[in-house]
């Protein structure tokens, strides 16, 4: 252990406990709490009620939850697609052009997300590649956000990645396509699963980038929890947010299961 002592250990907890509250579990139960609420004028909120998430069952809040799951799925595919074939790709270059290739897929990360949905909207609104009002033009905004940790990802995992294993088998007479299917990429199937999860998280919360580009009918729930709370609908806006907390959390949990499952493989 890295504290071998126990009263220090139990310091280094009580500490986690005093930071940790305050700051990460306490804002996300006040938004639970506001979800069951039509009102907060005390210390605690006033008015039980589950009419916000019937609300959320049916109409538009619905529809753009299912939006948001759509549109981080697509996002996130596309991501651990382009990112997995750039790191695979990048493995067989040389040091410093393996840097270059790394600090392009983070210069969307490194700039601010409403300039990546900007220059977004002015790439695509003209002719041949017509895209703006289109769905396609959010999922594509999404993907360039996240592909930089796809790429991240499993960069790293093939840096750790035995070559051994990849050596054996073309050494038995394996093709390159043949080791890159059967031995390599079953190898990187945790970081692959891991970048896909963190992808699709980033992706559900995304909402700068999403406000530059989205058209009208394709609204992803981040969006809708901005226009509620900007109305003044703080406490339907609780519930959204707690819907987007909950789905999400679900789909990470899905993946996790496939991610421990390929680690026992």
């Amino acid at each position: 252990m890295l504290v071998p002592s126990k009263p220090a250990c139990r310091a280094l907890h009580l500490l986690f406990l005093v930071l940790f509250l305050p700051l990460f579990a306490l804002p996300l139960l006040v938004i639970v709490a506001a979800s069951f609420a039509t009102g907060w004028s005390g210390a605690l909120p006033s008015g039980p009620t589950l009419a916000h998430y019937r609300d959320i069952a049916h109409g538009d809040p619905l529809h753009a939850l299912i939006t948001s799951v759509l549109t981080a799925l697509a996002a996130s595919v596309a991501a651990l697609t382009a990112g997995t074939w750039a790191a695979l790709a990048a493995q067989r270059l040389g040091p410093r052009t393996r840097r270059v290739v790394g600090t392009l897929f983070l210069l969307p990360v490194a700039v601010p997300s409403v300039v990546v949905g900007l220059s977004l909207l002015v790439a695509f609104s003209q002719p041949p590649l017509l895209l703006n009002g289109t769905p396609q033009i959010v999922i594509i905004a999404h993907a360039v956000l996240v592909t930089a940790f796809a790429h991240q990802s499993v960069t790293a995992a093939l840096d750790r990645l035995d070559p051994a294993y990849e050596q054996s088998a073309a050494a038995l007479g394996a093709r390159p396509g043949h080791v890159l299917w059967r031995v390599k990429l079953p190898l990187l199937l945790p970081s692959l699963t891991a970048a896909v999860g963190l992808c699709f998280a980033l992706s559900m919360g995304e909402l700068s980038a999403t406000m530059m580009i989205y058209p009208p009918d394709w609204v992803p729930l981040p969006v809708q929890i901005f226009a509620a709370t900007d109305r003044g609908s703080l406490f339907a806006g609780a519930a959204l947010a707690v819907a987007l907390m909950a789905t999400t959390l679900i789909v990470l949990l899905g993946i996790s299961r496939i991610r421990t499952r390929a680690s026992y493989r």
